[in-house]
């Protein structure tokens, strides 16, 4: 075995990028959380993108919203999970459908986990804003699928990075547009759930990968071992 898996969930070719991408993300999460820490109301950039605190869209657009927020609800998430795990399933690619687990399931436990550290609030105390964990669960699963993608199409790292943040910007910025635009959460929550998927998803799929290879090497080892014992076995049964 050369140690490198057929089918890695994160490829080969954007293993070098996605690092820097991931840590880059995780210092806009820490710096965001701590700028918000505690408040109760819209900073600067919130202010100067919109005014997240009322509903302002309209039908239909709001209709839109409504659909995209479902997405991110505990019954719309399962569906949407259950979807991507399903089609990994029939690519061939079962880690892939590990990580569309993992992956958009840590990305909300650590969403959720930074709401209670930061206590950055809208609506009411009762209500943990920063970051989002609908913009970070809708990011979390793109990323997954274009990983995806660039590994069955054999994508190079400028190609494949492209793919991979591309389908993050969309995926983020449309759940984030409806979270602001029903006013659930400020546009720098939004922001903050978007990088906290491009921190967590990378570093979850690496785990993937290694567990699974680490597996692989074990199981490998051991149908190796059968192989030379029953040999073993044959050649003593010849020579009696």
């Amino acid at each position: 075995m050369n140690g490198r898996s057929a089918h890695p969930v994160l490829p080969w070719s954007l293993r070098s990028s996605l690092g820097p991408v991931a840590g880059l993300a995780a210092v806009v999460v820490a710096l965001l959380g701590g700028l918000y820490a505690g408040g109760g109301g819209p900073g600067g950039v919130d202010r100067w993108i919109s005014s997240p605190t009322a509903d302002r869209v309209r039908p239909p657009w709001r209709h839109l919203a409504l659909a995209l927020d479902f997405l991110g609800e505990p019954l719309g998430s399962v569906l949407l999970v259950a979807g991507v795990v399903a089609g990994c399933l029939l690519l061939g690619h079962p880690r892939a459908a590990v990580l569309a687990v993992t992956g958009a399931g840590a990305a909300v436990g650590v969403a959720t986990l930074l709401k209670h550290l930061v206590g950055r609030t809208i609506h009411g105390d009762g209500n943990l804003s920063y970051p989002s964990g609908h913009t970070a669960f809708a990011t979390a699963l793109a990323l997954v699928v274009a990983l995806l993608a660039t590994g069955r199409l054999g994508l190079g790292r400028t190609a494949g990075m492209s793919l991979v943040l591309g389908a993050a910007l969309v995926a983020g910025a449309a759940m984030g547009w409806a979270e602001v635009a029903l006013g659930a959460h400020y546009p720098t929550d939004a922001i903050g759930g978007w990088c906290t998927a491009l921190a967590v998803v990378p570093a979850t799929g690496w785990l993937v990968d290694r567990a699974a290879d680490r597996t692989a090497e074990r199981t490998g080892g051991r149908a190796a071992d059968r192989r030379n014992g029953r040999a073993a076995d044959a050649g003593r049964r010849d020579g009696r």
